[in-house]
């Protein structure tokens, strides 16, 4: 199975190298296609690459996060989940998160664009849109920041109850 997630990813990367030619450069074109591909299975939970623009330059602080995980139980299809996971600056220079991405388009994560200072909180509060969506969801948020390690990361799970289906011959509802 491992093999196929590397072969779909591997082609897919390719394609966009080869399809994709923006003033971007086709590395990074095909870091963005690749983490989207992964928005489903096991290799959503795969650490992207960092390149060094993506990183804060400066000095390095630390971050600590009250909880890195939520989960939001049961909802049923189409319904927004929301959730603030609170952290604190606890190095001794000033936080600066540069980007919080979600692991597919269903997870968009709002965060401070000032920087914390030292001691400070902090809140990143991601919204999860189940629409389209039904079984068992885990969904990540990754956190890129003047940290060591430059990456932080955030998931938030939980089980859509999708709609019925109608029957054949019935209208949809």
């Amino acid at each position: 199975m491992k093999k196929l997630y590397f072969l779909t990813f591997a082609l897919v990367g390719m394609l966009a190298m080869v399809a994709c030619k923006s003033e971007t450069s086709s590395s990074e074109e095909a870091t963005e296609n690749l983490a989207s591909a992964s928005a489903e299975g096991d290799a959503e939970m795969t650490a992207t690459p960092v390149s060094q623009a993506d990183v804060p330059t400066g000095p390095l602080t630390t971050l600590n996060f009250a909880e890195t995980t939520f989960d939001f139980g049961q909802v049923d299809e189409g319904e927004m989940v929301s959730h603030v996971y609170k952290f604190t600056n606890t190095g001794s220079e000033p936080l600066v998160i540069k980007d919080a991405k979600g692991s597919c388009g269903c997870t968009v994560p709002k965060w401070p664009k000032t920087p914390i200072p030292p001691g400070e909180q902090g809140e990143i509060q991601v919204e999860f849109n189940s629409k389209g969506k039904s079984g068992k969801q885990s969904k990540r948020v990754t956190i890129t920041a003047n940290t060591d390690p430059a990456q932080s990361f955030l998931t938030i799970s939980g089980n859509v109850i999708g709609k019925p289906k109608p029957a054949a011959g019935e209208p949809a509802q």
